[in-house]
């Protein structure tokens, strides 16, 4: 199947509003894809690549490349450029990847090019979210849609999950069941403003005292972590199903001591002070990120707490109620290892167990429903964590120009805090999240009006403009002259009501507990 094709399925999703006609036309696509293309069909109609990460920024990209004459690439060729691409390590590999990626480039048509650098940025805008491509596979295979997204939880990949409905049906959807030693998706959470609300949206009643009993926990800035046991041994899986055990000895042998022959459970690890408050997130990041062996001992250590299970002994829990889940988890997991938990239908309870979490540093809370099951890889009413916003009024220091689908705009903001003892600001991090259509048109003319000077991919302004971002955190980072960022910063809202003398400070941010 020749990349044009995708691209121009790709297009017409775009273009069309109905979700009926989005859906035919990807199960049309489907239908034509060889059984090795159906995986990278589907991956790229849905705006990702199977590899996820390859080392190609828009750095990489922002030369352009000339366009090929006729279209002759296929996906399979695609897939395995960019595989050999994302294979690419060591000293030259910058200049090798480059070379490889023109190659790749130099082969598309100008239409190809567009697709693959959408597919390369992250901004392939054409609609085929999750859902719209699941109802695609069932129409493709003519397979019903709930057994398509049941074998999507258990396997954990719709690509996998289409070759097979495609070429087996029925049959091969049914053959997907949970297995212990291959990760699922975990479950997500929805969220809520406020305890009463999370209460209120699990019970089905309004947010008022009396309301239906849910269970509440902790809400940990961790790392997720899937641990799957099998006689003896344990391993560990992320969110995004890459295995991680050689780097955490401690909870291996942590884990391995749990009276268990086969178990699968889900839960959080975090890296803990002396006094049971938490590190900076990169402490803990940084160890499930680094390449420790299980012969090292780690400087920083990482502690488990565990919050559900879906497999014990032989038995598939995953389709049971949260509140028979957990009491097999308690029966089998020691107390220093579970996730502190209430049971109430009280918001004052409710409220004040968020308040203790936040007050051991925690994130927030997450409210459960006894009787939702483990909905593995979708965010549903389920589960509805609660966190405090963080705001802060920054001011605009410098913003980078949008490419992908904001070319034009002025779209990646530099963000300051005020510095008192200078008359400064001191650099905090950027971001474009937040940023709406009529927003990203009315700050780059805003933005231009302020400009001092530019080069090629930033324009830098006065130090006029206050911005309302909010956060989940601080950290430190030597990025940054402050020594700080921001985490997950996304804007609110412009404050032309105020002045730059009236942003936050440095010490404010400072205030949020980096460590």
């Amino acid at each position: 199947m020749l990349l044009a094709e995708i691209a121009g399925v790709s297009r017409t999703v775009a273009t069309t509003s109905a979700r009926l006609a989005k859906i035919e036309a990807l199960a049309a696509a489907l239908r034509q894809a060889g059984p090795l293309e159906v995986p990278i069909a589907v991956a790229y109609l849905s705006g990702e690549l199977p590899q996820r990460q390859i080392g190609v920024g828009w750095a990489t990209l922002r030369g352009g490349f000339a366009p090929a004459a006729a279209a002759t690439l296929t996906l399979s060729e695609v897939d395995a450029g960019f595989s050999a691409i994302g294979a690419i390590s060591g000293k030259g590999s910058t200049a090798a990847r480059k070379a490889l990626v023109s190659e790749l480039f130099g082969r598309a048509t100008e239409t190809e090019q567009q697709f693959l650098y959408g597919l390369l940025s992250g901004e392939l805008r054409q609609g085929a979210l999750e859902g719209v491509m699941t109802e695609a596979v069932a129409r493709a295979a003519s397979v019903p849609v709930a057994e398509v997204r049941r074998a999507m939880m258990m396997r954990g990949s719709l690509g996998a999950v289409a070759a097979a409905a495609l070429a087996g049906g029925r049959d091969a959807l049914h053959a997907f069941g949970l297995e212990v030693g291959r990760p699922v998706r975990p479950m997500l959470a929805a969220s809520a403003s406020s305890i009463a609300d999370a209460l209120a949206k699990i019970g089905g009643g309004t947010p008022a005292e009396g309301t239906a009993e849910a269970a509440v926990e902790w809400k940990l800035d961790g790392i997720r972590i899937q641990a799957h046991l099998a006689e003896g041994a344990v391993r560990l899986f992320t969110r995004t199903l890459d295995e991680i055990t050689g780097r955490l000895p401690e909870v291996v042998a942590a884990l391995a001591k749990l009276p268990v022959r086969a178990a699968v459970f889900d839960g959080e690890l975090i890296a803990l002070r002396a006094d049971g408050r938490p590190l900076p997130f990169q402490d803990t990041a940084a160890r499930t990120a680094s390449q420790e062996t299980n012969q090292k001992t780690p400087a920083v250590q990482l502690s488990v707490f565990l919050f559900d299970v879906l497999h014990a002994d032989g038995v598939d829990l995953i389709d049971l109620p949260d509140r028979r889940r957990h009491a097999e988890l308690a029966r089998t997991v020691p107390p220093e290892l579970l996730m502190p938990r209430l049971v109430t239908g009280s918001v004052t309870e409710a409220s004040e167990f968020f308040r203790d979490a936040l007050a051991h540093g925690h994130e927030g809370v997450v409210v459960k429903s006894l009787e939702a099951p483990y909905a593995a890889g979708r965010r549903g009413s389920g589960w509805i964590k609660v966190k405090p916003r963080h705001t802060l009024d920054l001011v605009v220091l410098a913003v980078e120009w949008g490419h992908g689908r904001r070319r034009g705009w002025l779209s990646n903001l530099h963000l300051g805090a005020r510095d008192p003892d200078t008359g400064g600001f001191v650099m905090l991090g950027k971001t474009f999240k937040g940023l709406t259509d009529e927003l990203l048109t009315w700050q780059t003319e805003r933005l231009l009006a302020l400009e001092d000077h530019r080069d090629s991919y930033t324009v830098y302004v006065r130090p006029e403009l206050v911005v309302e971002i909010a956060f989940d955190g601080v950290q430190r980072s030597p990025r940054y002259p402050g020594g700080l960022a921001l985490r997950f910063a996304r804007v609110l809202r412009y404050r032309e009501d105020k002045t730059a003398a009236e942003a936050d400070t440095v010490e404010t941010v400072r205030g949020f507990n980096p460590g």
